[in-house]
């Protein structure tokens, strides 16, 4: 029997790309013996693909048992409404955990639901605010938030300045909210995650020391921050915990065998990976040019092109694909495929996990950012890191496939990527450091840990 030190009950914002990192730093704390229960949306597990966690999971209710976001209508009535019901069903799952040999005593919540911290104080509990962007995209939002800044910036040639920034940034490198119907909207959950920041015991990011140093110190003046990540499974980093090669909740099906059965019958470093993540709707007219794009750089690729989105591919291209040139999927198990010694380059929309994952494993990137915090995942990627290249997007928003083509063959063929390599290989040895045994996120865990148990 494993007696526990203390009790967190974790409460990510439900999709996927949240979910994936606050499960990851469960991990770490239940290897540290600190007991952990995840809470997430009925209708969420009732749709989970694949559920192979250890990890302790409870049901609450966002008012859409039946079809979450979806069945809300607009981002705007999912929230509130999830924020009045699950205030409740929160309030009972910690109730009746209170009677459990070992009661919770701290909430680890997602800022997107920055109401979960009055719920942890009505019940005298220690809060910790798990930011899963980046401290960069954390620093633009509370600038927004303090009316520092304003999104979209007023012109598009401005050079913004912000402070803990190394360079000034442009109004392409911002979090871009403008072309979706709801983003002003959605502007306004990101930046009131900032709204009772100050009531928090602790403020967990999901990034590494020094991947951010300039930012985080900045940061750091205004909020206990610890960095923790990177957050994903510890067999592609320290190895601590040793059984941990998958994050274990999905709502999608990977198509490994698949994959890996392609990559395998590939030579070593030619093949290019393409994922928009699980979430971005690329338009049609930008899925054509990336298809031309792919096709014309002569190199071979593997493309997740989720179901929903296969019709928006050009009329036979599937049909007229060889399987030796390229292999389109409907999902696939993302690590082991940057994993592959086939792997060259990977393009990109800049979600923070799939970049947290290509630093980690040492893979080169063309990023092609879509919305919210990607372009400003893109501005690091490219000039702070130079990890990568950039994608730039015509006066229409589009992507053309010349430039696709481009930066695929700088990436993968010139003497540019060569340096871009090398950055690579030297960015994943360090994100290795950080959470291996006295790296920096490892002792922040440390930390939070020995001060979770002085509260128990």
């Amino acid at each position: 029997m494993t007696t526990h030190k203390a009790h967190c009950l974790m409460l990510p914002y439900p999709f996927q790309g949240h979910i994936n990192p606050m499960l990851q730093f469960s991990k770490r704390l239940q290897s540290k013996r600190v007991k952990i229960t995840i809470a997430t949306t009925k209708y969420l597990l009732k749709n989970m693909k694949e559920i192979t966690t250890s990890v302790s999971i409870e049901a609450i209710s966002d008012g859409y048992d039946d079809g979450g976001r979806d069945q809300a209508g607009s981002f705007v009535a999912y929230v509130t409404r999830f924020k009045e019901v699950g205030s409740d069903t929160l309030s009972q799952l910690i109730q009746k955990l209170a009677n459990s040999e070992c009661p919770v005593n701290c909430i680890v919540y997602d800022p997107f639901l920055s109401w979960v911290v009055e719920v942890a104080r009505k019940f005298g509990l220690v809060s910790a605010a798990f930011f899963t962007q980046n401290c960069a995209v954390d620093n633009i939002y509370y600038h927004v938030h303090k009316g520092l800044i304003k999104l979209p910036p007023t012109q598009n040639d401005e050079k913004i300045l912000i402070p803990g920034f190394s360079c000034p940034i442009e109004a392409s490198d911002v979090p871009n909210y403008v072309m979706k119907i709801e983003g002003p909207k959605i502007l306004e959950v990101m930046v009131n995650q900032f709204s009772n920041l100050d009531k928090v015991d602790w403020v967990l990011i999901n990034s590494f020391y020094e991947l951010e140093k300039e930012i985080i110190d900045w940061m750091s003046k205004l909020y206990p921050i610890k960095t923790i990540g990177p957050t994903i499974p510890s067999m592609y980093l320290d190895k601590r915990p040793h059984d941990d090669k998958e994050y274990g909740l999905s709502i999608f099906k990977p198509m490994t065998n698949e994959c890996l059965n392609w990559l395998n019958h590939q030579p070593i470093s030619s093949v290019l990976y393409v994922s928009f993540g699980s979430f971005a709707i690329v338009e049609a007219e930008q899925m054509e040019e990336l298809a031309w794009g792919l096709k014309n750089s002569n190199n071979n690729f593997l493309w997740v092109v989720r179901s929903i989105e296969e019709s928006k591919l050009p009329k036979n291209f599937l049909e007229e694909l060889t399987s030796e040139k390229g292999l389109v999927v409907s999902w696939c198990p993302q690590l082991q495929v940057l994993e592959h010694e086939s792997i060259g380059c990977f393009l990109t929309h800049c979600g923070w996990n799939s970049i947290l994952e290509a630093i980690s494993l040492g893979v080169p990137m063309v990023a092609m950012p879509q919305w919210t915090d990607q372009p400003t995942n893109a501005k690091f990627v490219k000039d702070v890191w130079e990890i990568g290249v950039r994608a730039k997007q015509d006066e229409k928003g589009i992507v053309r496939r010349e430039v696709i083509e481009e930066c695929i063959k700088l990436v993968m063929e010139e003497e540019k990527g060569k340096l871009i390599r090398e950055n690579a290989k030297k960015w994943k040895e360090m994100a290795r450091n950080a959470v291996d045994e006295g790296g920096s996120s490892d002792k922040n865990i440390e930390e939070f840990v020995s001060k979770l148990v002085t509260i128990s």
